[in-house]
């Protein structure tokens, strides 16, 4: 065994186990017995782990306390860092020699040595005796609907929750005297009961003790009589006596034996009682808690209510004031418009004693946090909203203009869907795959020791993913390519960015049914996807780094290039988990050259412990065009119950370099987007926040898919052909990925396996770059290059040109064996 220079010589360090210390000990402690600390089941003392080859065995700080092994570095560390635990009631406890045990738990092994043979046995007899007791318990509450992993936590849990009956029952009773709760009176029976009925066991016990004793000095005295009356009566006499008390104390025997199994019989049913009496109070407290939201909430909609009726009787008033310009201005619009719809957008104008200006909103991204806040709140909310302007979508009435609107509706569809459709593909690709095998997830149970934790670093089975690659999913936002076509034919820059608007709202359309997460790629995993035969275009997607978690991607289309770099900040807030896209996307056209970029706005999983998932997606985009400085800004508009828009309500509006209105745009992220001219600028409207828009077109529109691929993940078309096998690509291709072939074929026992195996191996191939580079990780990407960009200020990862001609040759020299 080797140890490094500041490891203290096992000869000199005490491992047996020590009481807790009332004050800092030494750090070279002396062996002692086991012994009970604070009145708790909790044993503790210093032992050698083993480490790594490197530093050989280490002295680490253990405590072992309601059948589980704690340690730490130091003593100091227990308020505040644990280096790791086991439960001992699942491991496996084995012994090479008399000073070396080893404890296995699943996928941790723990090598431990102490200094000497006392100490090991010691340790040994204790962690035997603290995993039987782990196992009894958990047979004792086996019968619970609740999951207990510990004693301790039943017991910290059930502190707590009696702690908030008592402050709860302590305010009712001060409300009502003479209110009792039936819970507390028989919970308070109970305890009585089980004091009475063991302090009758110990009565018992003393008994048999007495008889016992009894017992022993009568066959004393019959020896005594025995050797002083030697005849055959008095021997038979004292034979038949002796046989007599046998049967007596045997008797008395078996009736204490009968009183313990009744005693342990009540505690066991006691335990039960309590259990579905506080499962009854819980219920309680739940059914009031959710009286009071409710309540809450029915205030709120009164105000809201109020509010309303109050704004409609000022708007009657102020229609009784107009004066007669306004009235025969409404008349003139009348006669030949009607308000189809009205929305509201994100742009701030400057007030009347300012310039007629307009600026655009900078909300940042805390705008997407849970809205918990009071009445006051909302209202300030609602006078926010009610200061953006106010966009009037207005329809002709007359016939021609009616035909025209219809026309253009028309004329658009059937360009996206030529455009969809240009030419027919090669080869004939698959449309279903192996459905969903059903089996029960519980997503809570994975992530709730990840609460603040960045959701990339939280290993998750494939339970819990869809058989595509992060990669793919990516390459999946081209599903809608047909409006980067459509952008790439139109000169008037204001429409081009208006459909480069729609696309990027496209980009989220599944997210609302694709609740499950896609397997992180490897590092250097790659995909391409080649539709140049039927769509049009072709995209390369890499895994360029992985702390942090990074890919590039580009893709070529008809007349437009897109490439950009994905990388994303994620947290797991307890009640929801908030995904931050950092990475930029850019867009190049070649007709205009504009050069078009933005970054997505922040996705929230919501329901992650309690009911079913269901996503949104919050914030603010800004498309920025650094040709032409014309800016699109895009509002997600977060999910509320009180709400009168529609959900996944989208707005935006397009401004040029002066900051004029020019274009607007609404719909949502799961159906539609439309957008329309600016033809009423603000100035002259009557109302100086109000503007006018006739005939807004559709410039993106959902195609639903069929009915039958909701049992399979609810995938998309393009998303059932991605991972469709396809000769000729490289070897580090996601579609040659084992573990995700095998999710996809529903052997998902096999899939996680072999998910444990690739993430072993890269952590591996890591550690032996790192050891080569002098502990940096000097990985290259194969594909694509890091340069600074001086649009977006910031570095990001751009295509070299390479891959399509190393494909052409089959040269895959410079892939490396990530599977």
């Amino acid at each position: 065994m080797q140890n490094t220079t500041s490891s203290p010589n096992l000869s000199t360090m005490g491992t047996g186990i020590v009481t807790p210390p009332m004050q800092s000990q030494s750090q070279h402690m002396q062996s002692t017995t086991p012994s009970v600390a604070n009145g708790k089941d909790e044993i503790r003392g210093w032992l050698y782990k083993w480490t790594n080859y490197l530093k050989g065995y280490q002295k680490r700080w253990f405590v072992l306390q309601a059948g589980v092994l704690s340690y730490y570095r130091s003593q100091d560390e227990m308020t505040h860092t644990c280096r790791g635990t086991v439960y001992l009631e699942s491991a496996h406890l084995s012994s090479d020699d008399s000073c070396h045990f080893v404890i296995s738990n699943g996928s941790t092994v723990i090598h431990l040595r102490t200094s000497n043979e006392n100490d090991g046995q010691r340790w040994m007899n204790a962690l035997q005796l603290a995993k039987q007791r782990a196992i009894k318990v958990r047979k004792q509450f086996h019968d619970s609907d609740e999951e207990i992993s510990t004693a301790d936590d039943f017991t910290k849990q059930q502190t707590s929750q009696q702690q908030q009956q008592q402050q709860h029952q302590t305010q009712n009773n001060s409300l009502n005297p003479r209110k009792q709760s039936p819970s507390t009176n028989e919970r308070t029976e109970l305890a009585t009961m089980n004091k009475t009925f063991d302090a009758k066991l110990e009565d018992l016990k003393m008994c048999m003790d007495l008889i016992n004793r009894h017992y022993q000095a009568l066959q004393r005295t019959l020896a005594d009589l025995e050797q002083i009356d030697k005849s055959e009566g008095t021997i038979n006499t004292i034979k038949s006596v002796n046989e007599r008390a046998t049967l007596f104390r045997i008797t008395s025997t078996a009736m204490l034996n009968a009183c313990q199994e009744i005693v342990q019989l009540i505690q066991n049913q006691g335990r039960k009682w309590q259990k579905a009496v506080q499962f009854e109070r819980d219920a309680r407290i739940r059914m009031e808690r959710m009286c009071e939201q409710v309540a809450s909430q029915s205030a709120k909609l009164e105000k809201q209510i109020q509010r309303a009726s109050r704004k409609d009787k000022t708007s009657i008033k102020s229609s009784e004031l107009r004066t007669p310009n306004e009235d025969s201005y409404s008349s003139d619009s009348d006669e030949f418009h009607d308000a189809e719809s009205v929305f509201r957008i994100p742009l701030q104008h400057a007030s009347t004693n300012e310039k007629q200006s307009a600026k655009i909103v900078d909300d940042n991204v805390s705008s997407c946090d849970d809205d918990n806040g009071d009445d006051d709140g909302s209202e300030s909310e609602e006078r926010e909203k009610e200061k953006l302007p106010v966009v009037i979508v207005k329809r002709s009435k007359k016939i021609e203009a009616t035909n025209n609107a219809q026309t253009t509706v028309t004329n658009v569809t059937k360009s996206i869907d030529n455009t969809s459709k240009t030419t027919v593909s090669k080869r004939k690709r698959r449309d279903r795959i192996p459905e969903r095998p059903n089996f029960s997830i519980n997503l809570w149970s994975i992530i709730k020791n990840s609460v603040g934790k960045d959701l990339s670093k939280i290993p998750v089975p494939v339970n819990f993913s869809e058989p595509i690659s992060m990669l793919q999913r990516i390459t999946e936002e081209l599903e809608y390519s047909s409006v980067l076509d459509i952008a790439a034919k139109i000169n008037d820059n204001w429409e081009q960015l208006a459909y480069v608007a729609a696309f990027t709202v496209s980009s989220y359309s599944t997210t609302a049914t694709r609740v499950n997460k896609p397997f992180n790629p490897l590092l250097g995993e790659t995909y391409e996807c080649d539709r140049t035969d039927d769509l049009g275009w072709r995209a390369l997607a890499e895994q360029v780094s992985h702390h942090p978690p990074a890919l590039a991607t580009h893709a070529e289309g008809q007349g437009w290039t897109l490439y950009q770099e994905f990388t994303m900040g994620s947290k797991f807030r307890g009640q929801y988990l908030s995904v931050t896209p950092l990475g930029y996307s850019h867009l190049i056209f070649k007709n205009t050259g504009n050069h078009i970029t933005w970054k997505k706005v922040t996705t929230l999983v919501n329901n992650i412990i309690v009911g079913k998932l269901w996503i949104d997606n919050v914030g603010e985009m800004d498309i920025i065009n650094h040709t032409t400085k014309d800016v699109c800004k895009l509002k997600y508009f977060q999910y509320s119950y009180f709400s009168k828009d529609v959900p996944h309500k989208v707005t935006g509006v397009i401004t040029d370099s002066n900051s004029q209105a020019r274009w607007v745009l609404s719909g949502t992220w799961t159906e539609k987007i439309e957008g329309g001219p600016v033809e009423s600028p603000s100035h002259r409207h009557a109302h100086s926040h109000h503007m006018e828009t006739h005939n807004m077109k559709v410039l993106w529109q959902r195609r639903m898919p069929p009915a039958y691929l909701e049992k399979m993940y609810n995938f998309t078309e393009l998303a059932i052909e991605l991972n469709e096998d396809e000769p000729g690509v490289a070897p580090t291709d996601s579609r040659r990925r084992p573990d995700q072939r095998f999710m996809e074929e529903a052997h998902w026992d096999e899939a996680n396996q072999e998910k444990l195996r690739l993430e072993e191996k890269q952590r591996q191939v890591r550690k032996q770059r790192e050891s080569e580079a002098g502990g940096q990780d000097l990985y290259k990407s194969k594909w694509f290059k890091k340069q600074y960009d001086s649009l977006t200020q910031s570095e990001i990862y751009v295509y070299t040109n390479e891959y399509w001609e190393c494909k052409a040759k089959q040269d895959w020299s410079r892939c490396d064996d990530i599977f």
